[in-house]
């Protein structure tokens, strides 16, 4: 974005970013404290990024801590995989979420049937769900429900989306109802 911001061929207050697992939860984490991105499109980013730590399904704490993946998060989160648990978290998912606002976000993620149900895309949905009232205090749109939908139901009309799609470990299957739902806050 530094670069982004000097080349003037670039627009850079249509800038989107985009990860896939653990870079959905490095895209989730740059939305959320650097102001400069227009839209963040967080792809199967499991827990660390938009699924809810305190949700006892899927991925857990205990996996991002394990000796092989420790590496990704702080000293002082590892604490919450032993003794703490995830119970003991004064934050979760949501509240990652909701620091995006009132910048819009698209959350994707793929079906368990091939993806796997560790990355958990109920507990993303609800990450988005927790965080629509600090979108509506923003005076922006939630998603407009709490009620988990059936895998291939499109929720853009808010300015949180969700979408599960029928693939694997992938964006590519929602990119174009990421791309309509982008259209809406770059061709004003």
């Amino acid at each position: 974005m530094d670069y982004f911001e000097t080349n003037p061929d670039i627009d850079e207050k249509h800038v989107v970013i985009e990860g896939l697992s653990r870079y959905g939860k490095a895209a989730l984490v740059t939305m959320a404290y650097d102001s400069r991105f227009a839209i963040g499109l967080i792809g199967s980013s499991g827990a660390g990024g938009a699924k809810i730590l305190r949700r006892i399904f899927g991925e857990q704490v205990e996996n991002l801590a394990s000796s092989e993946e420790y590496h990704w998060f702080a000293p002082n989160f590892i604490k919450y995989a032993g003794p703490l648990t995830a119970l003991d978290l004064p934050v979760d998912a949501h509240q990652l979420v909701a620091l995006c606002a009132p910048r819009p976000v698209f959350i994707s993620v793929g079906s368990p049937d091939v993806e796997g149900p560790w990355v958990d895309a109920k507990g993303m949905f609800l990450a988005g769900v927790h965080a629509g009232p600090v979108y509506e205090l923003l005076g922006k749109k939630s998603l407009g429900t709490s009620e988990f939908p059936p895998q291939e139901t499109t929720l853009i009309d808010g300015d949180i989306a969700f979408r599960q799609h029928a693939g694997g470990h992938t964006v590519g299957p929602n990119w174009p109802f990421f791309i309509n739902f982008a259209e809406r806050y770059f061709t004003k």
